[in-house]
């Protein structure tokens, strides 16, 4: 009862006297106005009920705010990372989760300080664990002892495994070679070591069937020609069919030494007609805005490539005309220094005439057998060239190749078409002759 009174009194000395004062001094500054709501505030006792009224809403309110604030409330926090104690230089645990689910319970003021608090640790302590299958409880170390919590997982089962170890060849892959400058070309890869230790279960490292260093050509600051060097390139190891395994690599990561080359040749751009023109017009001349460019590629496909063609429609071509192609880069080239070509194609009247003394030979025979016409008078044959005179009548037998082709032939007699091609491409050529009979026999 003595409570109830302190506290009334309390109310009465802080809340209900202070504002039953404010209130009356107010009525005192109104006590001159005739109209009725101000006489009525102007008395005493109307101040005192209004105070009162307004000091029990105040308490209310500050009653609620505690209520609120005494409440409990559940709050979860996710992927909290789990730590485990145990000898990892002896043992590998296999079962534990990477992380864990925190569910705290407390009032508002309690969880919002455990949030702020940096201490979120949940550990699992296996140091007095043996080789087996164990069942295990996860801990959380409370920063707030008034916050209850709940873990998802609270226990695990966990495999503890003897650890065991084995020596294993690091092998080397370029990954991203696509980001690679495409004038540029890796040359050759080195490792600083071959070898890798690698430990765990003895099962794990049974399927191990790989180790290897990822070179990512994307983690290299601008790559140039000559030597490059990159750190810490993670070790991966993965089983037969190409899955990772988990084990733990002594050394984990390697440096690598990357040989960037970057080969070239410069080459003759040679623009190809296709198609006929017109009947009774050839192509006088054609001129082209580029007469070599640079090509980029492997060494060996340099070598092999002397020109770079580019072709263009001529089909039924009537008059003068510019064409503008886009170079296309061949099979194993890479990069070619220009994009775009500009061809202008000129016309005139074509005139025919025949060529003879032009060797036949052969191509594509089988090393085992030889090869020769039935008839001497197919040793040589007579081309008809078609374009115009001023191209044609500076054309020699030298100029033009006559040949037929065997691939594929055994021994016996063999009808085979008569091929010719020449040096000049605004000119067409054909045998006269068009077939042949040719004897194969075996050496």
């Amino acid at each position: 009862m003595k409570l109830i009174k302190r506290f009334f009194r309390f109310i009465d000395k802080k809340i209900i006297v202070p504002i039953t004062k404010f209130f009356v001094s107010i009525g005192e500054k109104l006590k001159l106005s005739d109209k009725p709501l101000e006489k009525a505030l102007s008395k005493k006792s109307s101040m005192i009920i209004l105070s009162l009224v307004l000091a029990v809403i105040v308490f209310v309110i500050i009653d609620r705010q505690n209520t609120t604030l005494l409440e409990k409330n559940a709050e979860v926090l996710y992927d909290i990372p789990l730590s485990a104690t145990y000898n990892d230089e002896e043992y590998v645990v296999e079962g534990l989760p990477e992380t864990v689910d925190i569910t705290l319970i407390g009032t508002k003021a309690n969880l919002y300080l455990a949030k702020q608090l940096p201490t979120q640790d949940v550990n699992v302590d296996l140091s007095d664990l043996k080789p087996g299958v164990h069942k295990v409880n996860l801990k959380y170390k409370q920063s707030i002892t008034s916050v209850e919590y709940k873990l998802d997982p609270s226990e695990v089962t966990v495999v503890v495994s003897s650890k065991k170890s084995e020596t294993r060849s690091v092998e080397s892959d370029i990954v991203n070679l696509n980001k690679l400058d495409s004038k540029l070309a890796i040359n050759n890869t080195k490792l600083d070591t071959d070898e890798v230790i690698i430990k765990g279960t003895e099962d794990s490292l049974a399927k191990v069937s790989t180790i290897k260093a990822l070179i990512n050509v994307s983690d290299m600051v601008d790559p140039k020609a000559g030597t490059n060097t990159l750190k810490d390139i993670p070790l991966i190891a993965y089983d037969e069919k190409g899955a990772k395994v988990d084990v733990e690599m002594v050394p984990s990561k390697v440096t690598a030494t990357v040989e960037i080359e970057s080969p070239s040749k410069t080459v003759p751009l040679e623009i190809e007609p296709t198609g006929n023109v017109i009947f009774g017009k050839a192509i006088k001349n054609i001129t082209s805005s580029v007469q070599k460019v640079t090509i980029y590629g492997n060494s060996k496909v340099l070598d092999n490539t002397n020109s770079i063609k580019v072709k263009i429609d001529v089909n039924n071509l009537k008059s003068n005309k510019d064409y503008t192609v886009t170079i296309k880069k061949p099979a194993g080239i890479r990069e070619i220094s220009e994009k775009v070509v500009t061809a202008k194609v000129e016309l005139d009247d074509e005139v025919t005439t025949e060529l003879s003394g032009v060797k036949l030979g052969v191509v594509n025979l089988g090393s085992n057998y030889t090869a020769q016409a039935t008839s001497e008078n197919t040793t040589e044959v007579t081309v008809i060239l078609k374009g115009v005179e001023s191209i044609i009548k500076n054309i020699t037998p030298s100029d033009v190749e006559a040949y037929v082709d065997l691939e594929g032939l055994g021994a016996g007699d063999h009808e085979v078409e008569i091929k010719v091609k020449g040096t000049d491409p605004k000119v067409k050529y054909s045998s006269k002759v068009t077939k042949t009979i040719i004897k194969i026999a075996e050496k």
